[in-house]
């Protein structure tokens, strides 16, 4: 198992647009669910490049970033 630096290190050879399958390594999460989020629109921003599906990793790491929770209890909404 590797921890998250070499993860994002491994993800960042290259360019900044990252497949599916790369994206979701570099946030730990199976492509399928990454799929899934798309259909949902709970995941984070994609962009289309012709017919592929790409992510940037500054917005994996924003949606990342917007994902954090104070406790198990947090739901995310804010009084």
């Amino acid at each position: 198992m590797t921890d998250h630096g070499t993860r994002a290190a491994e993800a960042r050879k290259g360019s900044p647009f990252l497949s599916t399958q790369q994206a979701a390594f570099y946030l730990g999460l199976s492509a399928r669910t990454l799929e899934k989020m798309r259909l949902t629109g709970n995941g984070p921003r994609f962009r289309k490049h012709g017919r592929y599906v790409r992510y940037h990793i500054a917005d994996l790491d924003a949606w990342s970033e917007g994902r954090g929770k104070g406790s198990t209890a947090d739901d995310g909404e804010r009084s």
